[in-house]
């Protein structure tokens, strides 16, 4: 561990290979879980599992949308603390962090099991589908404390100078969860309840290494019962922040629910086998979007630092190195997809429908994704910098005005091929806003950098 006052003195370069390398790491690992656990609930379970899981992702986005809410707006304002030198408000935050996670993981996950079925037939489960969905569900449900205090505090340590730490507790989660899948399984016959349970072990193991990081009086930035819990101006922080993240993610539930129902009604007698193959589309599409995440989390401790500390010269190299680096990510991507689609779907399933749907979905969509990487790196950089509300507006016109009439009107006239190309046009008008929007700002934020520091 580096002192978190380098991030305002060594190079760009050194800082991302330092900060993104142990969190890309760390969601590669994740994403090729994701994948490994659909892979052996496919082989394990059959095709319908696969579909069954594809119902929960919405879910799933809502569960992560109130944990980000707290996490991602915490990890910002904590080191913004530390770019202006102020280690008591830095440790107020974590105290908030684990404060609110935990309140947000009672209410949430209690309101959402007693509501269970319901939520899942309006996502679009059918009689087919809905209990493999329900049991996947109720074990992460019940399992939402120990999620959101892990993926709260974990954020925090990456941000406060530990993104090696922070990269060995999401490596732990995974390699305890990749272990335990196929046991539970495979070997105990528990099914996709046993995917659900493998995940919730991973995730308590790794809690129990990020809360004794934070107990350390060692730690740069460690638990104390005299600073706050529940600051009300810190929580307000924390909130707008977070709000950016938390929109998208409940967007992207909106636009999976939507999805969902418009591969039902065009693909006909073969709707559950297109909404597996979608499953199938997004665990590949979430495995790149993932590493190009790693990158923005490595980002945001530089970017916030040094726009707490007014070095507009760091944040603006920053930020261009990161649009390049997710563009190069995403660009593979592309390579892949448009290569070897048969052999990527073959991974999750052997039934040849669902093969054949899921080939032609890549093929399609990903057409344009190469731009998706800078599209996110931009977002998330005004998330970073402590200006949620222009990351609030991009993430709501991708998902939002974008996909959705796009949405309503392709599949009328194209079926399938509709769906997927309404997805490819969302990312290419996102793309193109993202960058007209980045200007625009940064000659603002530039210009004002400028006058603090002649009356300075």
């Amino acid at each position: 561990m580096s002192s978190p006052t380098d991030l305002g003195t060594r190079s760009i370069g050194k800082l991302l290979m330092q900060y993104s390398l142990p969190a890309i790491i760390a969601m590669l690992a994740t994403s090729l879980y994701n994948i490994v656990d659909s892979i052996f609930i496919g082989r394990g379970v059959g095709a319908l599992a696969i579909s069954g899981l594809a119902i929960t992702f919405p879910l799933m986005n809502l569960v992560v949308a109130f944990c980000t809410l707290v996490a991602v707006g915490g990890a910002t304002i904590s080191s913004i603390f530390l770019g202006q030198k102020n280690l008591s408000r830095a440790t107020d935050v974590v105290n908030n962090v684990f404060t609110l996670c935990l309140i947000h993981s009672v209410i949430f996950g209690g309101l959402t099991l007693l509501f269970l079925d319901d939520i899942l037939f309006f996502f679009g489960a059918t009689e087919q589908t809905i209990g493999y969905a329900r049991e996947f569900m109720k074990v992460i449900l019940y399992g939402t404390p120990i999620s959101y205090v892990f993926i709260g505090l974990n954020n925090i340590m990456r941000a406060t100078g530990y993104p090696r730490k922070a990269m060995i507790s999401a490596l732990l989660s995974v390699i305890v969860n990749v272990i335990l899948a196929p046991i539970f399984i495979f070997k105990l016959d528990w099914g996709i309840r046993g995917a659900a349970f493998a995940t919730l072990c991973g995730q308590s193991c790794a809690l129990i290494w990020v809360v004794y990081h934070f107990m350390s009086k060692k730690s740069y930035v460690h638990f104390n019962i005299h600073n706050r819990y529940l600051q009300l101006s810190l929580v307000k922080r924390i909130y707008a922040i977070g709000m950016s993240p938390f929109l998208m993610n409940c967007c992207a539930c909106l636009v999976v629910v939507f999805l969902n129902k418009s591969l039902l009604d065009v693909a006909g007698p073969d709707g559950n086998l297109a909404v597996g193959a979608y499953g199938i589309i997004n665990r590949t599409t979430m495995f790149f979007v993932m590493i190009v995440f790693g990158v923005t989390q490595g980002m945001q401790p530089i970017l916030g630092f040094n726009y707490g500390a007014g070095n507009w010269e760091r944040v603006r190299k920053t930020l261009y190195r990161g649009i390049l680096i997710g563009v190069c990510i995403t660009f593979v991507g592309w390579v892949l997809t448009e290569t070897v689609p048969n052999s990527i779907s073959h991974l999750f399933t052997t039934d040849r429908t669902m093969t054949d749907i899921a080939r032609r979905g890549f093929r399609v969509y990903f057409i344009a994704y190469p731009v998706v990487g800078a599209q996110i790196v931009i977002q998330n950089y005004f998330q970073s910098i402590g200006h949620p509300k222009l990351s609030i507006f991009l993430s709501l016109t991708r998902q939002l005005i974008f996909l959705l009439p796009l949405l309503w009107i392709l599949p009328n006239i194209l079926g399938l091929d509709g769906v997927w190309l309404s997805m490819t046009g969302s990312d290419i008008l996102a793309f193109l806003l993202a960058v007209i929007t980045m200007i625009i700002a940064n000659k603002k934020i530039s210009k004002h950098f400028k006058k603090v520091e002649n009356v300075a």
